[in-house]
């Protein structure tokens, strides 16, 4: 595409005369304006040059992009730009709802496929079905796009209409699909329901809009079905977080009103804020489990600290994410915004959970030795920084490489997209059990299936060494690797409960959606068990809060 190399200088002179006024702006609040106004002037004389002699044409918004994203991307992990075409997208995050088709799709095999239809979104609607693979949006190649790209596509107007072409696992023939947008609305708490006779569950996955009416309006359901309720299990597993705001309506469920749940400090301090709690709670009394992982992140962290902080439950599974960073939007123009970190936030003991270091947009482990110590409501010691540490440590899969390895690699996808061509539909998510493991090793035999592990890399590690010093012959390394190999073999049967649970998981999902997905892991998961164990006997639990 050619672009007139006059008018966009102009619009660039524009730009300058305005990000300078921007500039002054923030002069009292930085101290920097020359600074500002320099580095300004010479990213505008950069572009008028590339603009002007690169010898191919330049896209404006394709370079203009990969500069804030780089800019932005030295920042932190959390402070991100969103363009007009990714407004959908920041909307679901938010609302949990959006204007699309209504699936998860993820890259595979280079294609966009539908790994989830959402259960009365139009996708499901109009007959997709997990497993099948875009080829064409509106007659355009869909190969090589990534997510970003088909998901700003596939979003749009409710009532407007987009062609697929698809490509059926089993089926020699391409599909013509026509599907018709609409509003998507997920779930915030796709489950709730009893466990045992007298212990409840509920499960939130985010913490967008309602989120704590919602869980406020299941935890009385649980009451109601059951008068002599025993104990709740709140489940935050995976819950990358939302709304600061339905946090404080979260923890308002469980706690009394004017609590306070967080504060947020950050360099403008006009911004600074703290939130307590403004409702009645649902009940401030019953014995409450809630139960986090290294996913948890955000508001699941705020939810999580502030009940162990007040010593109002407890927490089980592994430490979460550590992330105590809050993020504002802000509009820069052109319905785009800039969603940035403006602020740390603290929990009532004090505490800020923020892990202070990345290591490839992950955060970096931190020792408990190098973390602050700080005191619960009743005296009981926790610790900032790096996320929340369970008062039940409990890790049932161990950080396993295969079963990392299973799921990275999409086996139990289409494994269980085999299954469902060779065998009926799922009739009850409750009642079905998956017995073909044979059938499953068979299927990872032809797939050439393999996996590395922490030994194979200090392994590794050790050959590179060994030539220099000559100290491990090479009959050591390679008695190491059978041994290595023959481990690797018995890996899998070690973890076939945790992988039979990931199978039997995916299976369901393809018939019961979400909610069997979360039916079936109920009946395998070792934390809820601990849950219930730990809620049916008092002593313990009190013990646990009283450290």
């Amino acid at each position: 595409m050619k672009f007139n190399k006059s008018r966009s200088l102009k619009f660039l002179m524009l730009a300058l005369v305005l990000l300078i006024g921007l500039a002054t702006t923030f002069t009292t609040t930085t101290g920097n304006y020359f600074e500002i106004a320099k580095n300004i002037e010479i990213f505008t004389n950069l572009y008028k040059e590339i603009n002007t002699y690169y010898v191919d044409e330049t896209d404006p918004a394709k370079l203009m992009r990969t500069g804030v994203d780089a800019m932005l991307g030295s920042l932190d992990p959390y402070t991100n730009y969103i363009s007009e075409s990714q407004i959908e997208g920041y909307r679901y995050i938010t609302e949990g709802r959006y204007n699309g088709i209504g699936a998860d799709i993820r890259i595979m095999d280079n294609l966009p496929t539908i790994v989830a239809p959402y259960e009365n979104a139009p996708a499901q609607k109009a007959g997709l079905k997990a497993g099948d693979q875009i080829l064409e949006i509106d007659g355009k190649d869909a190969e090589g796009k990534t997510t970003n790209e088909v998901s700003a596509i596939l979003q749009g107007y409710p009532g407007t209409e987009v062609n697929l072409t698809i490509r059926r696992p089993g089926e020699s023939q391409k599909l013509k699909i026509t599907l018709v947008r609409d509003e998507v609305n997920i779930p915030n708490v796709p489950y709730s329901g009893m466990v045992s006779e007298d212990v409840g569950y509920i499960a939130l996955t985010t913490f967008t809009r309602d989120a704590g009416s919602n869980v406020g309006r299941a935890l009385s359901d649980l009451k109601v079905e059951q008068p002599n309720l025993k104990g709740v299990i709140l489940d935050l597993r995976g819950n990358g977080g939302g709304l600061l705001a339905e946090a404080v309506n979260v923890s308002n469920v469980f706690i009394n009103k004017g609590e306070l749940v967080v504060s947020t400090r950050g360099k403008v301090k006009d911004w600074d804020r703290s939130f307590k709690t403004l409702n009645m709670p649902v009940d401030i009394d019953v014995p409450l489990t809630v139960l986090i992982n290294k996913n948890s992140a955000s508001a699941s962290e705020i939810v999580s600290g502030v009940i162990q902080d007040l010593d109002r439950g407890v927490l089980i599974g592994q430490q979460s994410y550590g992330k105590g960073l809050v993020q504002n939007t802000r509009d820069v123009g052109y319905n785009a915004k800039v969603k940035m970190t403006t602020a740390k936030y603290y929990i009532p003991s004090g505490r800020c959970i923020q892990s202070i270091e990345y290591h490839n947009g992950e955060p970096a482990h931190i020792p408990d030795s190098q973390r602050t110590p700080f005191k619960t409501r009743i005296g009981r010691t926790v610790l900032d920084g790096g996320g929340l540490k369970p008062d039940i440590s409990l890790d049932p899969d161990g950080g396993s490489d295969i079963l990392k390895t299973l799921e990275e690699k999409n086996i139990i996808f289409n494994y269980a997209t085999q299954w469902a061509l060779n065998n009926p539909p799922v009739q009850s998510a409750t009642d079905f059990h998956f017995t073909k493991w044979d059938d499953f090793v068979q299927f990872l035999e032809k797939k050439n299936f393999d996996f590395n592990t922490e030994s194979e890399a200090l392994l590794k590690q050790l050959k590179e060494k060994s030539q220099d010093n000559g100290y491990i012959t090479s009959e050591d390394i390679k008695t190491l690797e059978t041994k290595i190999i023959e481990a690797k073999k018995s890996d899998l049967n070690k973890h076939k409960e945790a992988i039979t649970d990931l199978i039997e998981k995916e299976i369901v999902s393809r018939y019961f959606y979400e909610k069997g997905r979360i039916k079936v892991g109920l009946r395998n998961d070792l934390e809820i068990k601990e849950a219930v164990k730990l809620l049916g006997d008092k002593a313990r639990y009190g013990a646990l809060l009283k450290g």
